[in-house]
């Protein structure tokens, strides 16, 4: 664990306010759910809570599916890192924070598709063997908690509508899983 050296009070109310730049840092934005943690110490652990997280080994077999039905890589992301992947380097993705374009077309709430000619949204900062050519937004009662991808890499065939299609329809049960 890292000390920041910063030190707040807890208000009359019981809140506790994060400073800006760890907020920021950490990627936390208003109504972020956090979990939290207790250990023998005494010590509080505010760990960023992620529901996709929770479904990593389903999702990891959905991925593996995805494979094998299309043939092309795929992967889930929640809104902050790589959850799961099969068909591209999983030491590569696994674990590592989303790109700020990833970021930003989850924002968007609508469907990806790489149009012809276009550059791909890539999966994650430094990782630029591998982007997405396919995203569905994975929408949890009316919020956005992460996407189903496709992945292009150099040298593998573009994505069709089959793609599309299992795309959709597997972040549209990766939702409904997420909300029963």
């Amino acid at each position: 664990m890292k000390a920041t050296g910063i030190v707040r009070r807890i208000d009359d109310l019981g809140r506790v306010v994060i400073p800006k730049e760890l907020r920021r840092t950490m990627r936390l934005r208003e109504g972020a759910p956090l979990e939290i943690f207790t250990d023998k110490g005494g010590e509080l652990i505010f760990k960023k809570y992620s529901p996709i997280g929770e479904l990593s080994d389903f999702a990891a077999d959905l991925c593996e599916s995805l494979r094998r039905v299309s043939d092309a890589a795929a992967a889930v992301c929640d809104r902050d890192g790589v959850i799961a992947v099969a068909g591209a380097s999983k030491k590569e993705l696994t674990g590592r924070a989303v790109s700020a374009e990833l970021g930003e077309l989850m924002e968007k709430r609508a469907f990806y598709r790489r149009s012809s000619g276009a550059a791909c949204v890539p999966v994650c900062e430094g990782a630029a063997r591998y982007a997405a050519e396919i995203a569905a937004p994975i929408l949890c009662e009316g919020d956005v908690v992460g996407a189903v991808l496709f992945l292009a890499a150099e040298g593998a065939k573009s994505c069709g509508e089959t793609e599309e299609k299992l795309a959709r329809a597997a972040a549209h049960f990766l939702g409904r899983q997420m909300e029963g």
